[in-house]
């Protein structure tokens, strides 16, 4: 065999041509028993040639018996680290190499050590190294700069990013792909498809990665004109569409709700993976539909024959959670467990699924046997309490966060002073909405102090919420009225309410469920002129409103219920329930409060319908088919009337159950003619 080496090339062409360890090792004898080893000319190449058969620690054996003056030998060994994905170690040599200075590094250098950072999201130190960089004369360097661009966007500083493209003298491909990407990603879909329109004004096409970028930028845009035309141009150019770009097309459509276009996507797909559908599903998902996004994963697994990932399990446990679909949520919590491993990720995912479907207690002991935990995880935990209106455990929770030296954040203090605001717990409340700033540096952004604004109105204290809206550092924006707003209503605060009303008006808004608030309260005061304006002006916004819906689980299936709904088969048996509960609510001195019927009806219409309310039938028709002593468990689409809740305490007794109803703000536990909420909410 030795023989044969001395007739190649030597020493770079005969290490490139092996492709295996053990031919390797021979060539490493060769290179020591002839000197070309010590010389140190050709042990790049050797590095190279043994990271690329796989034998790491031979390449890693190499560089640290090499001579250490040759850019080459730090180049192979920072390269082979980088190409198996460890970062940490890239820094590490490089520092090292800095700190030795043998060796000076050059563009690879910088490109890779720079690349190392924006996997760890590190800016400070990819930002020493570009400043070593430019001062060893790669500030125009190609290469270096389109990995500071990727360290930039993967870091959201896309400002940072714009000054270090537009200074490039020449852009590849890469440097407009990460422009675009990064945009997409820092929330900032406009400029991505500026960054295209640019592209194509200096006659550059881009190819199928650009295409992602540019598909992922109108993905976050609520406008899809533009997303249909990126469609058509890729079309037009592209005619053999891969994989990746039409997986990104159903992930644009179905991120704005589009799921005619995505569905049509997916099934013109010649070929479907794992990746095709997770972006259905979690598009589904993230847009409230949760039974399509439900029956999509069950398709994937029949039609496609496929194996859920991570992304579409936890976007289904996210469906699961925003119906309450208990039983299914149960069943992906036990795929995971068996298929997958539970990570952060799908842990948090799961313990806010039990929460969100009401078994708050299975949440708890999940977040207990969770060994990792993050401020993620946290969050999650102190949000399930308060969603359940338990906020001294809540705050409990808070305080185990800190002796376990997690540092809180911004969702922590949301999550916190939203629990608190659900418990009326208004000390509290004031205490660490102070603190938040003072002890722990974090500025309160409009989400808290809207929480503030809610836990004073409702708690009484309106004038104080107002109050607070004016020390506010910026224009309070349309939540924190809202949520004054909300807290005139609940406190019979008229004038103030009026005052706030005109407000909410003024600043417009493309949620109905705001109009509907304001149009609610005018009715409260029987201002009906006051309504009418409001809901001519709804009637002529693009959205619809969605109507009150209410769902209940009964044998591992989901039944809906609309107002007044007569479609259900068991109808009758539903109404004489609805009846008998009647009968014995008067006994026990039920008087129907009609002014939660906002309609300019008389009282015996309005009284129908309260008793025909979504909640009250979903009760009623769980009695029927559930055994007696059985926790019912209903979810409301919107927030329970007052009417409805009085009604639903005397039914809770009545039956001798507890019934629990989930609304769009909380959870309440009816028991024994009570509720958790203390009739707060």
């Amino acid at each position: 065999m030795l023989r044969a080496l001395h007739r190649w090339p030597w020493p770079r062409e005969l290490t490139a041509a092996c492709r295996d360890s053990r031919t390797l090792t021979q060539v490493h004898a060769l290179m020591i028993v002839t000197g070309a080893f010590k010389c140190g000319a050709s042990n790049g190449h050797l590095i190279a040639a043994y990271s690329g058969a796989g034998d790491r620690p031979a390449a890693r054996s190499v560089f640290e018996n090499s001579p250490k003056g040759k850019i080459s030998t730090w180049n192979a060994v920072i390269i082979a680290y980088s190409r198996v994905n460890a970062p940490d170690e890239v820094l590490r040599l490089y520092r090292r190499m800095v700190s030795e200075g043998q060796a000076h590094p050059d563009s690879s250098t910088f490109t890779v050590a720079i690349k190392a950072c924006a996997s760890l999201q590190d800016l400070e130190t990819g930002e020493e190294i570009w400043s070593l960089a430019a001062l060893s004369g790669y500030s125009r360097d190609v290469f270096v700069c389109s990995s500071l661009l990727n360290l930039y966007a993967k870091c959201c500083k896309m400002d940072k990013a714009m000054e270090v493209f537009d200074g490039m003298p020449k852009r590849d491909l890469v440097s407009w792909t990460t422009m675009i990407a990064g945009f997409a990603s820092a929330g900032r879909p406009f400029d991505g498809i500026g960054i295209f329109q640019r592209m194509q004004s200096e006659g550059l096409r881009g190819d199928g990665v650009v295409m992602v970028g540019l598909i992922q930028a109108c993905a976050s845009l609520a406008e899809m004109r533009v997303g249909r035309s990126v469609h058509g141009y890729v079309i037009r150019h592209y005619p053999e569409l891969d994989l990746i770009i039409e997986t990104g097309l159903v992930d644009m459509y179905a991120k704005n709700g589009l799921l005619d276009h995505a569905f049509q996507v997916l099934e013109r797909m010649p070929r479907r993976n794992v990746v095709s559908w997770s972006a259905l599903i979690s598009g589904l998902a993230q847009n409230g539909f949760a039974g399509e996004a439900l029956r999509t994963l069950i398709g994937m697994q029949k039609d496609g024959g496929l194996e859920p990932d991570p992304v579409a399990l936890v976007s289904s446990l996210l469906a699961c959670s925003q119906v309450g679909f208990l039983r299914q949520g149960k069943t992906i919590h036990g795929y995971i467990v068996r298929r997958h491993e539970l990570d952060k990720i799908s842990a948090t995912a799961v313990i806010d699924m039990y929460s969100k479907c009401g078994s708050l207690s299975t949440a708890r002991l999940l977040f207990d046997r969770t060994s990792s935990r993050d401020s993620i995880s946290w969050n999650a935990m102190i949000s399930s309490y308060g969603l359940h209106g338990r906020g001294r455990e809540a705050l409990d929770v808070f305080l185990q966060m800190r002796e376990a030296e997690v540092l809180p954040d911004h969702a922590t203090f949301a999550s916190l002073l939203s629990a608190l605001s659900h418990s009326g717990m208004v000390e509290e409340g004031r205490r660490w909405f102070s603190l938040m700033a003072n002890q722990f540096g974090i500025d309160p952004s409009e989400k808290h102090y809207a929480c503030m604004v809610d836990l004073l109105a409702r708690s009484g204290f309106v004038q104080e919420a107002y109050e607070l809206t004016k020390a506010m550092p910026t224009e309070p924006g349309i939540a924190v009225w809202v949520a004054l707003l909300s807290g005139c209503r609940h406190r019979g605060n008229l004038l103030l309410g009026e005052e706030v009303a005109e407000r909410v008006l003024r600043l417009g808004s493309d949620d109905l469920g705001v109009y509907a608030l304001v149009s609610n309260f005018f009715a409260a005061e029987k201002k009906w002129d006051r309504v009418a304006e409001v809901r001519t002006a709804m009637k002529k916004m693009p959205a619809k409103k969605v109507p009150g819906y209410s769902l209940v689980e009964v044998d591992g299936r989901l039944h809906g219920f609309l107002v007044e709904d007569e479609t259900h088969p068991q109808h009758r048996e539903i109404t004489r329930m609805l009846g008998e509960l009647g009968i014995e609510m008067r006994k026990m001195g039920y008087r129907p409060q009609t002014e939660f019927v906002l309609h300019d009806l008389d009282e015996e219409a309005k009284t129908r319908m309260l008793c025909t309310h979504s909640e009250r039938l979903a009760i009623a028709y769980a009695l029927l088919n559930t055994a007696p002593g059985a926790r019912i468990l209903i979810f409301k689409n919107l927030r329970v009337c007052g009417d409805c809740h009085a009604a639903t305490k005397l039914i809770s007794k009545i039956v001798d159950r507890e019934i629990v109803v989930r609304d769009s703000k909380r959870f309440h536990h009816f028991k024994d003619g009570a509720c958790s909420c203390g009739d707060f909410w």
